[in-house]
């Protein structure tokens, strides 16, 4: 899972003092002054002390149960933290986080890309191309940003490179394709965006398919216009039928969990259990490319992403329940609403705010801290909530390019070895690109919901 938790940068400051802010603002009249003053300095205390953030959201939570709620108490975060990971829904997250290391280990990922390359041969900047499109297909089964950067750059990166693509080119775009893991379905922000604010989580998939699909146009289109004078290869049917015939199981796959959510036969948990088989089969019995020592590399990979995950997410979620009772929720929205009554201002705002989060924080946290505050906003001014959580999404897609911890940065500063600023430079235009497209997806609602309703 892509989350960052520990205190250990000034993403950490940067958070505390929005979580002190959200209490303050939040819990504007329903606290007397010492209280709140003694939050503030227990909350700074706290990052000072360079705790973890699920630490400090805990304490948080727990002092606002037992000071500032009515009728509530300390107990009641552990009822709510019980309420939120007793949820069917929440077993898709790790299934698609093991399906997506299995593959990442085995050869599913590198047959893709065979395909891919194959396919785009004849065509100007080809392997960069190839790139996007291995990185939009293993998005459609993995679900992570990380884990398709990694699973399409540690093969494709080297390859472009001795081909003759740029550094900076071939950098910038492996890092930027690897974000489509977020927005082509099926994606775990998505399924945390659902949980946090009841949205269908089928809907929020079929939503993402425009925009995904519209992004990956688009890098695609700028990998051939900046690449038009490199060398081509002549389509070869033999090699093209070869590397088909060699990945056919690996392309079924997104098909098949697509297919099956679309189509109503596979909720997103079926879809996720289908997809961890799918790849143990073929891994195992096909490719054979996977031994025993790696699946308990996976699975330790897998516990320990939960480990730092599923805390956050029932604590957030124990917060929000509590705040909505308590009327903040709502006592929030009635005060932006008197000072903002335009559309147009309200999602500038919101998409301001959410730009600089995501250079704060990783998506699946933000979605955890910030959706149920910012959808209630979105709605009252007439934004579907489906599309606003893909703008949400998107927004925190371009903030894993956008320092000080884009995580596609830093995980790309390790995988590639080269310096974090090289990287920040060579997804410069890339992210100029994922500002027009964010314009597009907010300016034209049918991009998302012409598929999901």
């Amino acid at each position: 899972m892509d989350a960052v938790i520990r205190s250990r940068s000034p993403l950490y400051w940067s958070l505390g003092i929005v979580v002190a802010v959200f209490g303050l603002l939040g819990l504007f009249g329903l606290m007397p002054g010492p209280k709140v003053l003694f939050f503030l300095v227990m909350v700074i205390g706290l990052l000072v002390l360079r705790q973890p953030v699920v630490l400090i959201l805990a304490v948080i939570a727990a002092y606002t149960h037992a000071y500032f709620a009515t009728n509530s108490g300390v107990e009641f975060l552990l009822q709510d933290m019980w309420f939120v990971v007793n949820r069917e829904v929440l077993l898709s997250i790790p299934m698609f986080i093991v399906a997506g290391a299995i593959m990442t280990r085995g050869s599913i990922a590198q047959r893709l890309i065979n395909v891919m390359m194959e396919l785009t041969a004849p065509i100007p900047g080809g392997m960069g191309v190839a790139a996007v499109l291995g990185c939009a297909v293993f998005a459609a089964i993995s679900g992570s940003s990380i884990v398709t950067m990694l699973a399409i750059g540690s093969i494709m990166y080297p390859a472009m490179i001795s081909a003759g693509y740029g550094k900076p080119f071939s950098l910038g775009l492996i890092a930027s394709a690897g974000t489509l893991g977020i927005m082509i379905p099926p994606s775990i922000p998505m399924i945390l965006f659902g949980i946090m604010t009841e949205a269908s989580i089928t809907e929020m998939f079929k939503a993402g398919i425009g925009p995904g699909l519209l992004l990956t146009l688009v890098f695609a289109i700028y990998s051939y216009a900046v690449n038009r004078r490199m060398p081509t290869k002549p389509w070869n049917p033999g090699r093209i039928g070869t590397a088909l015939r060699q990945g056919i199981w690996a392309i079924l796959l997104p098909v098949i969990l697509l297919g099956g959510i679309y189509s109503g036969y596979f909720s997103p948990t079926e879809a996720a259990a289908v997809s961890v088989l799918y790849a143990l089969l073929v891994e195992t019995f096909i490719h054979r490319d996977m031994k025993l020592p790696d699946y308990g590399k996976v699975l330790t990979e897998t516990v320990g992403l939960l480990g730092t995950l599923l805390p956050l997410l029932a604590i957030a979620a124990s917060l929000n329940t509590v705040l909505d009772y308590e009327g903040v929720a709502a006592g929030w929205v009635n005060f932006v609403k008197a000072h903002v009554t335009d559309k147009a201002t309200m999602m500038i705002g919101i998409n301001l705010l959410l730009l600089v989060v995501g250079c704060l924080m990783d998506a699946g946290s933000a979605i955890i801290v910030f959706s149920p505050l910012l959808l209630p906003l979105a709605t009252s001014v007439g934004y579907d909530p489906i599309h606003f959580g893909i703008i949400m999404t998107a927004n925190l897609e371009i903030g894993y390019l956008t320092p000080p911890v884009g995580l596609n940065l830093i995980v790309a500063m390790a995988a590639f070895k080269e310096s974090f600023w090289t990287i920040c430079k060579a997804v410069v235009p890339f992210v100029i690109l994922m500002l027009l497209w964010l314009v597009a997806v907010i300016a034209f609602p049918e991009l998302s919901l012409s598929l999901a309703r």
